[in-house]
């Protein structure tokens, strides 16, 4: 059998937190260079849900891999399809918002992320993944309101 992948040769399924810090603001990755997607592109930690994971043990998985943060999933608050324009990719993209429980953001896998940033709602930047375009649109449009 050939080695399938997730999003190109099937659809994938990948989670995106959301992690706010005492400010409001917004926790966003700057994807590498050579990442699976969306190269040079600002996103949330995240990543691939695994056969037999829960997506709540997703979230926390991904953001300790990617971010070094313990966090404990909070709610859903959209799901998006992610297919990123001229990548002939599709994800199911689950975006839940979670609360950090212990760490700092840090760089732990530097061939997909190269840094991490906070960013307050008005001073977001203009290069995010289509996912996070989509979601900050409904939070400033008022259709997923945030405490």
């Amino acid at each position: 059998m050939e080695n399938l992948k997730p999003g190109t040769d099937f659809v994938g399924v990948g989670v995106g937190v959301m992690v706010r810090n005492k400010k409001g603001e917004f926790l966003l990755g700057l994807r590498a260079e050579n990442s699976r997607n969306e190269p040079g592109k600002w996103t949330f930690p995240g990543g691939g849900l695994e056969f037999g994971e829960k997506l709540e043990e997703c979230v926390v998985r991904e953001t300790k891999e990617e971010a070094g943060l313990l966090v404990e999933p909070v709610r859903l608050l959209k799901i998006v399809n992610h297919m990123p324009p001229g990548e002939k990719q599709h994800w199911v993209n689950p975006i839940f918002e979670a609360k950090v429980l212990k760490g700092e953001p840090t760089i732990m896998e530097p061939l997909k992320m190269s840094k991490w940033q906070w960013f307050s709602i008005s001073g977001l930047p203009e290069n995010l993944t289509v996912n996070l375009v989509e979601l900050f649109s409904d939070i400033k449009e008022g259709r997923i309101f945030l405490d």
